[in-house]
């Protein structure tokens, strides 16, 4: 009874260390880099979706703004959830575009008049990435500690698999 206790904690010892140390190499535990840019966020062109989160529309406009973003190179995708859904068939409004200077036709355009935004950079595996609620309080509490007032928008740039840069404006 004793050696299988004793074998049991060794197992979910070696267990755990080994599930941590996979954490930690695929990022989990990245800090998150604020900086202050003093200069307006980039203007966006794409399309705003209203529906649920599980509907094909949103799937086929990620992919158009995926060709847009073939089309026009140094350009990524932006997202900006205006409503987030709680559940998988609660509305939600997300804006899907990328960064452009000038609209393309049939495309939504958005430029940002604020003259600063805070940049969070976040650089880890999508498995181990933390959750926009973590990224949102980080900004927060950065501006906060430097007298800054958030909009109230959050931009994340998706650069790459493995990389998210979240633009939030100042007012």
């Amino acid at each position: 009874m004793k050696r299988k206790l004793v074998l049991s904690i060794l197992f979910l010892s070696i267990l755990g260390i080994a599930g941590y140390w996979g954490f930690q190499k695929l990022g989990g535990n990245a800090p998150i880099e604020i900086q202050l840019v003093k200069s307006k966020p980039e203007s966006l062109a794409g399309i705003t979706y209203r529906g649920t989160p599980g509907n094909e529309e949103l799937g086929e406009i990620f992919r158009k703004m995926e060709t847009q973003k073939g089309l026009h190179p140094g350009s990524f995708l932006h997202t900006i959830y205006e409503v987030e859904p709680a559940g998988k068939l609660d509305t939600m409004i997300v804006f899907v575009g990328i960064n452009q200077s000038l609209p393309i036709s049939e495309l939504e355009f958005r430029k940002f008049e604020n003259s600063s935004y805070l940049l969070a950079k976040i650089q880890s595996n999508k498995w181990v990435m933390p959750n926009p609620s973590t990224v949102q309080e980080k900004l927060s509490e950065y501006a906060t500690e430097n007298n800054l007032e958030l909009s109230g928008e959050f931009i994340d740039k998706i650069i790459s698999e493995n990389e998210v840069q979240v633009i939030a404006p100042l007012k």
